[in-house]
């Protein structure tokens, strides 16, 4: 088996040269454990980078960031689309069991199938 080595993690960065076949499974995993907390402070950083880039964008053309990423009212976009649209309200009831309801949308639940194969049609059903 061919021996495994870190070699570089940037271009002008080098990191120690590491035979990661003569280490122990502890060593493994701390080392494990160290890349995973570096990569998530790097993502952070970023992220936190980013964030701060677009708010100065927002202020450079006359607005606060909160402005350009929310709906009116001040709900955030799927809640205000989401807040747009009826609910489905139940448009048809079980006869044997009038608290089964559907209300047309979606997949047809079992029991309107049944009662449309035993001659039934949707109206005889519509509440």
């Amino acid at each position: 088996m061919g021996r495994t080595h870190l070699k570089t993690i940037k271009r002008w960065q080098k990191l120690p040269d590491i035979n990661l076949d003569e280490m122990s499974m502890d060593d493994l995993r701390t080392l494990r454990t160290q890349i995973d907390r570096a990569i998530a402070s790097f993502e952070d950083r970023k992220r936190r980078e980013a964030l701060a880039a677009v708010e100065r964008a927002a202020r450079e053309h006359g607005f606060a960031l909160a402005d350009l990423t929310t709906a009116k009212g001040g709900k955030g976009r799927r809640a205000a689309a989401a807040a747009g649209r009826a609910t489905g309200e139940a448009r048809y009831a079980n006869p044997d069991e009038p608290s089964m309801t559907w209300s047309g949308r979606g997949r047809r639940p079992r029991w309107v199938s049944e009662q449309i194969g035993a001659g039934k049609s949707l109206e005889d059903m519509a509440i």
